[in-house]
């Protein structure tokens, strides 16, 4: 991932090159990350313990319920976005089938959307990367790297937890509707476009991020 992450496990070796391209960035150079606009704080951890969201986008809704108790920090810079309009029309940018999804950094055109400062990992809250949890993505080796850019998992991707580079890859939700969705996106057609691969050919966006009841 420039925070990117790579295709399914073909066994444990693979696997952890793939960390490093996957959440880290193959092809979207770390340095093009620091010409993004920050803001030099970071967010005050959510006070409410669950808190869903609901993705609309052009391929239907998905609705997440973060987790503010686990992952505070994480949920509120998640959150930031959310109310900001910060993801507002912004894609999934990387799809692998079997692996993972990968939006919120990229409007369609593959500009880099404007982020706040990274944020504290929080990989060690006990939440995993099974199947339809979310996660925050962040450059290879530099564990408190994570901005704007966030993956849904498709497949069990436990061996993210584990610490390659010091940390692992911290979850802080889960999907609770729109799981066929989810599904339906990891498997659209993909190319490589702007320097960057598994692109979708056909732009899925993210036309409204909102908090819902």
């Amino acid at each position: 991932m420039s925070r990117c992450v790579s295709r399914v496990r073909v066994g444990v070796c693979i696997a952890a090159a793939l960390v490093a391209c996957v959440v880290a960035g193959c092809k979207n150079q770390p340095a093009a990350e620091e010409e993004q606009t920050r803001v030099d704080s970071q967010p005050e951890p959510a006070k409410e313990k669950t808190v869903r969201v609901k993705l609309t986008t052009t391929m239907g809704d998905i609705v997440l319920e973060l987790d503010g108790e686990k992952a505070p920090i994480s949920t509120e810079n998640f959150l930031s976005y959310v109310d900001s309009g910060g993801y507002d029309g912004t894609i999934f940018h990387r799809v692998i089938d079997g692996f993972m999804i990968q939006g919120g950094g990229f409007a369609p055109d593959m500009s880099k959307k404007p982020t706040n400062a990274p944020i504290a990992n929080e990989w060690q809250n006990g939440l995993t990367n099974d199947p339809y949890t979310i996660a925050m993505a962040r450059l290879g080796y530099q564990p408190d790297s994570a901005t704007n850019q966030f993956f849904i998992n498709v497949a069990d991707n436990s061996f993210l937890d584990q610490p390659r580079d010091g940390a692992g890859y911290a979850v802080f939700g889960k999907v609770v509707e729109g799981k066929e969705v989810v599904d339906a996106i990891a498997k659209v057609s993909t190319t490589s476009r702007a320097g960057h691969e598994n692109v979708p050919v056909d732009p899925v966006v993210i036309q409204k991020a909102e908090r819902v009841d």
